[in-house]
C-alpha cells in the first residue's frame, strides 16, 4: 500500500493510498508528488464543514499540469467522508493536481460517483480544520511498501 505525508504549518497529514480502487488517479498523484510538484502550493479554496482544496499551482483554482487524467469512480471506496481525497475537475475527466480532502460526510455525500476518491487521512484528521485559505503544502512525500 502506498503511503504518503502532507506537511503543513500545523503538522503532518499522513495518507494511504487506494491503490486498488483508482489505480491511475494514485500514480498521477504520486507522480506529482515524487516531481515536487505539490510542494509550496497553497490550500486556495476552503469551505468548513465541506473541503480543503488545493494543487493548483496559479493559486487561484484555474490551473493544473497541462493535461487531464480520467474519472475513476466505478472502484471500492468511492464514497466521500472525513479525511477523504477526492480529485476535484471542471466536468467529468478534466482532473489533473487540483484535489480536495472532506471535512465530513455530511455535505459531501453528493460527491459521490462524480470525483475520483483516491486517498484518506489516516493520522493528523485535525489538521484539516486547521488549515486556512492560502495555508501551504510545505511538502508532499511518498512513502512506497
Amino acid at each position: 500500500m502506498t503511503k504518503g505525508e502532507i506537511k503543513t504549518k500545523y503538522g503532518v497529514m499522513k495518507i494511504e493510498f487506494y491503490d486498488n480502487d483508482a489505480p491511475e488517479t494514485v500514480a498521477n498523484f504520486v507522480k506529482l508528488a515524487k516531481d515536487g510538484y505539490y510542494d509550496g502550493l497553497t490550500f486556495h479554496r476552503v469551505i468548513p464543514d465541506f473541503v480543503i482544496q488545493g494543487g493548483c499551482p496559479k493559486g487561484d483554482g484555474t490551473g493544473g499540469p497541462g493535461y487531464n487524467i480520467d474519472c475513476e469512480i466505478n472502484g471500492g471506496n468511492q464514497y466521500h467522508e472525513r479525511g477523504v481525497m477526492s480529485m476535484a475537475h471542471a466536468g467529468r475527466n478534466t482532473g489533473g493536481s487540483q484535489f480536495f480532502i472532506c471535512h465530513s460526510r455530511t455535505n459531501t455525500a453528493h460527491l459521490d460517483g462524480n470525483h475520483t476518491c483516491f486517498a484518506k487521512v489516516v493520522d493528523g484528521l485535525n489538521i484539516i480544520d486547521l488549515i486556512g485559505m492560502g495555508d501551504k503544502m510545505e511538502k508532499v512525500t511518498i512513502i512506497e511498501s
